[in-house]
C-alpha cells in the first residue's frame, strides 16, 4: 500500500508547483543575478525576492501542516523554508509554537517590544532608525531579526542554542563570502532581494490584525485581561486583498490576505482560501480591505507605527483606511 505524501489529493498540483517555483527561483534566480546583463540581472533580482516571499508563505502552510501529511514531513518543509528565506537562525518549532500561540490567545505573541527599545535608544540612534524608516528601508523588521540571532547569548533559557547559532552564522558567513568572491554583484542584489521580502512581509502583516501585542517568550502568558473570544478575533482581523475584483492577484503571495478565512478554519491550505472566503462572507464581508487602500497609510504612517502603541482608525463600514496606522515586527519569521 502506497503511502500518502501530501495532506490533500487537490494540493498534490498548487503545492508542488509553490515549492518548485520557490527553489528554482531561489537557485535559478541567484546564479542569473550574476550576469553581466543589467536587465537579466534585475529581472533576475525580482524573481529571487519574490521566490524569497512565496517560501515565507509556505513556512507559514507547512507550520500548519496543510502540505504534507506527516507532521515531520511538514517540520522538513518548513526548515528547509526558513534556510531559504535567512530564518533559519531561530528553531522551526520554536516559530511554529510562537505562530500557533497567536492563533490560540488570539493576540501579537512577539519576542521583543521594539517600540519601547526603539523609545529608550539615546536621541540621536533613535534619530536614525527612524531616518531608516522614513527612507523605506525596514530597520525595525532588521532588528528583530538580528535579536533572533542574539537571543541565545541574551537569555539564559535559550542557551542551549548558542553553538547552533554560532555554527549557522560561520555557515553562512562563508557561503556569502564565496558569492562576493564569485559575483559582488549577486551579493549586492540579494540584500537588495531581502530587502524586498522583508517589506512586503511587513506591508501584509501591518494590516491584518489590531490585535494587543506582548512581548513573551513560549513559557509566559498572555494576560487575561480581556475576553477574546471568536467575535473578537474575526473583528480584529482583517483581509488586505491584493485584489477583489482579480482573486488570482492573490496567489502572488500564496492567499495570505485571505486571513478572516485563514483564521476562521485554520487547517484550509492556501489554495482553498479564496473558496472559503466566497463561502463564509460572499461579497459582504466588512473585514476586506484591498492592498490599493493601505498604499497610503503604509506610506503615511511609516514612522509613526514604529513608535505608537495605536493602531489607529479602522473604519471598514464606510470603506477607509487612511487612519490605520497598523502594526510593525509581528513577522512570523521573528516570532520565537
Amino acid at each position: 500500500m502506497r503511502t500518502r505524501i501530501f495532506r490533500h489529493a487537490d494540493g498534490i498540483l498548487p503545492n508542488s508547483l509553490a515549492i518548485t517555483y520557490a527553489l528554482s527561483g531561489y537557485g535559478v534566480g541567484l546564479w542569473l543575478m550574476t550576469s553581466s546583463n543589467l536587465a537579466v540581472a534585475s529581472l533576475a533580482t525580482l524573481w529571487f525576492a519574490h521566490a524569497l516571499i512565496i517560501a515565507a508563505y509556505l513556512f507559514h502552510e507547512f507550520a500548519h501542516d496543510t502540505i504534507f501529511a506527516r507532521h515531520d514531513a511538514n517540520s522538513w518543509g518548513g526548515v528547509l523554508m526558513i534556510w531559504l528565506t535567512g530564518s533559519c537562525y531561530a528553531r522551526y518549532e520554536h516559530l511554529r509554537h510562537k505562530h500557533v500561540r497567536h492563533h490560540v490567545d488570539r493576540a501579537d505573541v512577539i519576542s521583543l517590544d521594539t517600540k519601547a527599545l526603539v523609545r529608550s535608544l539615546p536621541a540621536p540612534l533613535r534619530r536614525f532608525m527612524l531616518l531608516l524608516e522614513w527612507l523605506y528601508i525596514p530597520a525595525v523588521e532588521l532588528l528583530m531579526h538580528a535579536f533572533v540571532i542574539a537571543l541565545p547569548f541574551l537569555r539564559e533559557e535559550r542557551r542551549a542554542d548558542r553553538k547552533r547559532v554560532a555554527l549557522i552564522l560561520l555557515l553562512r558567513g562563508i557561503a556569502f563570502a564565496m558569492l562576493a568572491y564569485y559575483s559582488m554583484q549577486a551579493l549586492l542584489l540579494y540584500v537588495v532581494a531581502y530587502l524586498v521580502m522583508v517589506t512586503v512581509l511587513r506591508f501584509a502583516d501591518a494590516f491584518q490584525h489590531t490585535y494587543d501585542a506582548y512581548a513573551i517568550l513560549e513559557s509566559d502568558k498572555v494576560p487575561d485581561e480581556k475576553l477574546r473570544d471568536k467575535a473578537y478575533e474575526q473583528g480584529n482581523t482583517y483581509s488586505n486583498l491584493v485584489s477583489v475584483c482579480r482573486p488570482w492577484l492573490n496567489l502572488l503571495i500564496l492567499n495570505f490576505p485571505y486571513h478572516n478565512a485563514h483564521h476562521e478554519q485554520l487547517a484550509v491550505p492556501w489554495y482553498r482560501l479564496p473558496a472559503l472566503h466566497r463561502k463564509l462572507y460572499g461579497d459582504s464581508n466588512g473585514q476586506v480591505i484591498p492592498m490599493s487602500r493601505l498604499l497610503l497609510p503604509f506610506h503615511r504612517h511609516r514612522v509613526t507605527r514604529v513608535l505608537s502603541d495605536d493602531y489607529g482608525v479602522v473604519d471598514t463600514a464606510a470603506g477607509k483606511a487612511e487612519g490605520f496606522i497598523g502594526a510593525v515586527s509581528v513577522s512570523f519569521l521573528t516570532a520565537v
